[in-house]
């Protein structure tokens, strides 16, 4: 199917946003959009995170969409092959796949003033549109470290978000740069047929109990059957992981038994006291994205497996060198070292009213946004998971629910006023993120004594929401234009006309 001229709505990801975005502006009788996609398939990271263990750290009730439950989750935290069904199911049962042109990336966007339309490049040609919504998400774009060395490497070399399936790991020596949420699930895996295994860490992360078990078949019959026990699993998963909230914003010392229980886990998965030490995190609980799992710790005491906290200081063809002075013999590294999540790449490709990038707009301040949602400067682009909508505790499709509720209520605002443009007003947009920074401040991920991936270069916190998921939901619950400057649509002219 060849990419149209001109739509109205053009959306740019297929992963959990692009699929809500897509069928939500299509239940509001939106007939005039498409959805781009770089990769074959709908699934963002579901689609690309296929490393032996990837799972789900939040429970399956909860990390799907509100109107489209899936009762066939075979455990409470489901594995990746499981989600990545599960999206492309809803994706073919809402019938909008024909909506989607995968294999097309988005190389470039630029604002036309004059056409009041985005202009948007790909390989297969121009498309323009009314309104650009980015559903990318901040975990697509895999971050290499700078390893001196590392290309050279003569062994087999991928990041977790690129398995080689190819690569067989069978009584190899096996190297894993990093101990972030990746790395936990892949380390028990590969420990299991590793020669020998290296784990190197910067520094210890928290690691709770997973508490996941089996669905029976008579609770999967129920969930089938029952609506209102859908509902209640979901509710009560919903307002645990909320309780979270305040330990995070407010006040890190209540997260205490939070800590024991981690602490706990240490203790029961490794029994060897200078181990255990080396495994210790020094930091507040949630200063770092809590991790879950029973198997982690484990892996780390088994014979074959050695924890490495001495940094790496470089590469040779066949091994990693640490800064004591110490070579480790290695076949295959696995890096494990996250995403780009405070540069996000696809910010240099997008080019608004003033000429000026994404990128080079936040290059100073950070990343910033409207809501997390809208940027002054870039008339009507709206962002899925943008800055400061990031959660440390509960469902990211919670939050982009709520984006696309406030996304749908711009487009009705503009069909019913006849705007050509929205774009939030500098000083609205000054005063959201100057609120959502003061509150930062005390939270524990700027106060636990950590460096995470939730800071940018400047120690600003660009990622994460400092306050509940119910907060959030409110204030995007309807279109608020008195924070927006707009332009209504030129007498005469409609976007398909100006495409041309």
């Amino acid at each position: 199917m060849s990419l149209p001229g001109h739509v109205s709505h053009l959306v740019v990801g297929a992963g959990f946003a692009g699929v809500c975005t897509a069928i939500k502006l299509a239940e509001d009788g939106e007939t005039d959009f498409a959805v781009i996609e770089q990769a074959s398939d709908v699934g963002g990271t579901w689609r690309d995170n296929t490393y032996p263990g990837a799972c789900c750290d939040v429970p399956s009730q909860l990390y799907s969409l509100s109107f489209a439950p899936n009762p066939e989750w075979s455990s409470s935290y489901s594995p990746q092959p499981e989600i990545q069904a599960y999206l492309q199911k809803v994706a073919r049962e809402a019938g909008i796949l024909d909506r989607f042109h995968f294999d097309t990336p988005m190389t470039d966007a630029r604002w036309d003033d004059a056409a009041q339309v985005w202009r948007v490049s790909t390989p297969s040609g121009e498309v323009t549109a009314t309104t650009l919504t980015n559903c990318s998400g901040g975990l697509s774009a895999p971050r290499l470290p700078d390893i001196e060395g590392l290309d050279g490497f003569a062994g087999e070399i991928f990041h977790s978000a690129r398995w080689d399936h190819d690569a067989d790991l069978t009584g190899k020596r096996v190297a894993v740069i990093g101990t972030g949420a990746s790395a936990i699930q892949i380390v028990p895996e590969v420990q299991k047929v590793a020669g020998h295994l290296d784990v190197y860490q910067r520094s210890a992360p928290w690691v709770i109990p997973r508490n996941d078990r089996t669905y029976s078949r008579l609770e999967r019959v129920a969930l089938r059957h029952l609506p209102a026990l859908r509902r209640l699993y979901r509710a009560g998963i919903y307002w645990s992981h909320e309780g979270y909230v305040p330990a995070f914003t407010w006040q890190p010392r209540l997260a205490a038994p939070a800590e024991k229980a981690a602490l706990a886990n240490l203790r029961k998965g490794i029994k060897d006291p200078a181990l255990r030490a080396k495994a210790t995190p020094h930091f507040r609980l949630g200063c770092k994205r809590v991790l879950r799992s029973n198997t982690y710790y484990p892996a780390l005491a088994a014979d074959n497996t050695d924890l490495v906290t001495d940094p790496i200081a470089g590469v040779t063809t066949d091994a990693i060198v640490t800064a004591d002075g110490v070579e480790h013999p290695v076949d295959v590294i696995v890096v494990a070292t996250g995403f780009h999540t405070t540069d996000l790449p696809i910010a240099e490709h997008i080019v608004g009213r003033e000429g000026r990038s994404l990128a080079q707009v936040w290059a100073d301040g950070g990343m910033a946004a409207y809501k997390g949602t809208t940027v002054h400067g870039f008339p009507n682009l709206f962002l899925v998971v943008g800055p400061n909508t990031g959660q440390g505790h509960t469902s990211m499709v919670f939050i982009i629910e709520s984006q696309v509720a406030y996304l749908r209520d711009a487009i009705r605002a503009m069909r019913a006023h006849g705007l050509a443009q929205v774009e939030p007003r500098a000083d609205a947009q000054a005063r959201w993120n100057a609120d959502v920074q003061k509150r930062m401040r005390r939270t524990v991920w700027n106060t636990g004594g950590c460096s995470s991936w939730y800071l940018d270069e400047h120690g600003r916190n660009t990622v994460l929401w400092p306050k509940s998921t119910v907060t959030f939901r409110r204030q995007l619950a309807s279109f608020d234009p008195e924070a927006y400057d707009v332009r209504p649509a030129a007498a005469g002219r409609r976007g398909a006309e100006v495409s041309a």
